[in-house]
């Protein structure tokens, strides 16, 4: 029998609560009225047609304080015809992997009438998300009780509610029981093991688990690196010179790791289905502002906002800025480079052991400063993109990447490269980059995971202190637990954990000839990343909504980029060593161009890897 939208109920006063709206506080309740009839109302009618009610009833009003907080639900049957209208990739009984339907829902693996568990809970909340996402204004010119909050038809309710303050948040709720399960086999017993990786994504989605997958593949492929660069250092500490056959290893291992990465990533988001999954085309973003007019591909009314005002503001305005932003970190780059000569001027009059210790002081403070000025400048980045006024989401971020990748790049690599191929100081070198790497690691280890959890820590005990003098004779539980959680901070994605992982692939793939323990010491690093990351989006993070992904993204590129960079960088240090020059004692045009062909070769070893790739892709589709 088939089975329409119109015919469900939505009218159930008991349901598993999935999704919290948060209002603010003086919202009037002919506005409540109207957003509670668009939730519940029939698809058919232009509704969601979900299960909604608010935390608290009457009595409970009465008893705890009201926070006008509601939940969010739906039922069985509407879960599943959501995922066929979101277009999600299941397993089926031959093994194929094809976008479900309710009408074929026994052909999928798993599917059991009596069964709950064919979606995740991350599925679920993404459903819906999309479904409160697709609201869309009808005949309404203005929301109900606020004249000012314009409508045009076919505009998202949710995300003018959002821009007019009237909806402060919208967040899932955490599972408590399937948390703690995840908690156990993640994080919580300290022990050098595989990530869940599928149970991760079961909870928080293909995006957060492709991170944490990356991050755990990073971290082993970091060991050989690490185990050949120890006895590398112990053996070989005071001659810096010594570094070809490091850096030779450097050149392959720098590449490999990609290539073997995107195939591990391609089997994963395929056995996950989000490989397959349709791009569902993209909605202007939140924050996109323009004249109202009628976009000429899609048809429908829209803000439009003139392609050259945007081009104009990113060449005349925004580049700019960027390129004095750069001058100012070489500016600061040549100020530490003053220090350093101080400082060993300062130990070479002295020789004193304290004048020995001085000697580091210059690269720690550089390394804090570069950390300050590479937040300062997000802030300023996050600004300047918004004020770009990109329509979608996509090219917002990709600009916002750019700018920062190219700053940080700069930022964080420049003196390496003047130190290496300007003063030749493979000793300063090797000082500086190992201060740069450890401080840097121990800064964004405190600010990303340890000084938020004790902050959380220190408000979760005020959220219950504050339950417990307010409840009365009621359970209070799912109160107590929607109170904690509104008040968490909010995961802003995986950019600054990719940025970190990218920074420290440069430092490794970069420089670490000439400072083999960098490998070692990110491998440290990133266990305790792992550890303290997956703390974050348990405990200290409100829990994000899920987000389908058939890759890495846009960060894919700037690996492959920074590994580009890299052949170059080893192939200059090579072409510089002290047994290179030897060979050719005579003409260093000779060594210029073997040094150059074998770059090039190993340029057009990348590419022709490339080719096989792209021809599978073309294939499938």
């Amino acid at each position: 029998m088939k089975v329409t939208l119109s015919a469900l109920d939505t009218s159930e006063s008991s349901f598993t609560p999935l999704v919290v709206i948060e209002l603010a506080q003086d919202v009037k309740e002919e506005t409540k009225e109207w957003l509670k009839n668009r939730i519940i109302a029939k698809k058919k009618d232009g509704g969601a047609q979900l299960l909604f009610r608010p935390l608290l009833n009457k009595y409970e009003q009465e008893t705890l304080e009201n926070q006008n907080l509601y939940l969010v639900g739906a039922s069985k049957i509407r879960m599943l015809l959501g995922a066929e209208a979101v277009g999600l990739v299941k397993e089926c009984n031959d093994n194929t992997m094809r976008a479900f339907t309710y009408r074929t829902r026994q052909n999928f693996k798993g599917f059991d009438d009596n069964n709950d568990d064919f979606l995740t809970m991350a599925e679920c909340q993404f459903i819906i998300k999309h479904e409160l996402e697709n609201l869309r204004a009808k005949d309404e010119k203005m929301i109900p009780g606020y004249p000012q909050a314009k409508l045009y038809p076919g505009k998202s309710l949710l995300r003018r509610l959002l821009t007019s303050g009237i909806v402060i948040q919208v967040f899932p709720l955490h599972d408590s029981e399937a948390l703690k399960k995840l908690e156990d086999t993640w994080y919580t017993r300290f022990a050098l093991k595989y990530q869940p990786i599928d149970s991760i994504r079961g909870y928080f989605g293909e995006t957060i688990a492709l991170y944490f997958g990356f991050l755990e593949y990073f971290t082993f492929a970091l060991i050989p690196m690490a185990v050949i660069g120890l006895p590398y250092y112990l053996f070989v500490w005071e001659d810096y010179d010594k570094y070809v056959i490091f850096a030779s290893f450097n050149l392959i291992w720098s590449t490999v790791i990609l290539e073997l990465w995107k195939r591990g990533c391609a089997n994963m988001t395929y056995r996950w289905g989000t490989l397959l999954m349709k791009r569902k085309f993209e909605e202007p973003r939140p924050g996109f502002h323009g004249v109202l007019g009628i976009n000429s591909i899609t048809g429908k009314e829209e803000p439009l906002y003139p392609s050259y005002k945007r081009q104009l503001r990113i060449y005349l305005v925004s580049l700019p800025f960027v390129c004095l932003c750069l001058y100012f970190s070489l500016y600061v780059m040549m100020i530490y480079f003053d220090m350093e000569v101080w400082a060993l001027g300062l130990h070479e009059n002295s020789g004193s052991e304290w004048t020995s210790v001085l000697l580091y002081v210059p690269s720690i403070i550089y390394a804090i400063v570069i950390e300050i000025m590479n937040r300062l400048y997000r802030y300023a980045a996050e600004f300047l993109t918004s004020w770009e006024n990109h329509r979608l989401e996509s090219a917002y971020q990709n600009h916002l990447i750019l700018k920062v990748l190219v700053f940080n790049f700069l930022n964080c690599f420049a003196s390496l490269f003047y130190i290496a191929f300007v003063l030749k100081d493979m000793k300063l070198l090797r000082q500086s980059l190992a201060t740069l790497l450890i401080t840097s690691q121990i800064l964004n280890q405190i600010m990303e995971s340890f000084l938020p959890y004790w902050l959380q820590r220190k408000h979760g005990v005020r959220v219950k202190r504050k339950v417990q003098a307010l409840k009365a004779d009621i359970d209070a539980t799912l109160y107590e637990q929607v109170i904690l959680e509104k008040e968490m901070g909010t995961y802003l994605g995986t950019f600054d954990d990719y940025l970190e992982l990218f920074l420290q692939f440069g430092y490794v793939s970069l420089f670490s000839c000439v400072y083999p323990l960098a490998a070692a010491f990110a491998v440290l690093n990133n266990f305790t990343e792992v550890n303290s990351d997956a703390l974050k989006m348990c405990r200290v993070f409100k829990r994000p909504f899920s987000e389908p992904s058939a890759n890495i993204g846009v960060w894919q590129l700037a690996f492959e980029t920074m590994s580009v960079i890299s052949v170059v960088t080893n192939c200059a240090l090579i072409g510089m060593s002290p047994q290179v020059n030897a060979v050719f004692p005579e003409s260093k045009a000779d060594l210029i161009l073997i040094v150059v062909a074998v770059e090039q070769m190993k340029l057009v070893t990348e590419n022709l890897k490339e080719e096989p790739m792209e021809s599978g892709k073309e294939k499938a589709t």
